[in-house]
């Protein structure tokens, strides 16, 4: 049995995100189509040495090096003890912007690695942010 389910309503709410219309999609694309870069300083930070029940953030210096206009429309991660902000509206290019990652140690002990998730109308429409920490008790 095949379900299909609709969000009618959500046209207007929706409508100044458009990630549905990239033009690098699995149909192929056209070259001369202008789209997003999203280009990080660096993808991973290390905290070094933290106390266990420590809560602290680094924030990851961003630039749209395309040609259209960036949106970053969701970001993830691989533990509930790591969060991430992100610049909610669009980004010309040119425009630079931070998404900052706050891990919290409570309860961790030893080496930690966990990762953000990015997901944007840049191509490719994710990218990975990582961070180390090293917990003691």
């Amino acid at each position: 049995m095949l379900l299909l389910a609709g969000c009618k309503g959500r046209e207007a709410q929706d409508a100044d995100v458009d990630l549905i219309r990239n033009p690098r999609s699995a149909h192929g694309y056209d070259e001369s189509e202008k789209m997003p870069v999203l280009t990080f300083d660096s993808d991973m930070h290390d905290f070094g040495r933290l106390s266990a029940g420590e809560n602290i953030s680094y924030s990851f210096h961003f630039r749209n090096t395309g040609d259209a206009d960036l949106i970053i429309s969701n970001t993830s991660a691989t533990c509930g003890c790591t969060v991430a902000d992100y610049p909610k509206g669009r980004i010309a290019p040119g425009g630079e912007g931070y998404v900052t990652v706050t891990f919290k140690s409570a309860g961790k002990a030893g080496q930690q690695y966990q990762e953000v998730t990015i997901v944007s109308n840049a191509q490719p429409a994710t990218c990975r942010l990582k961070i180390l920490a090293q917990v003691g008790r």
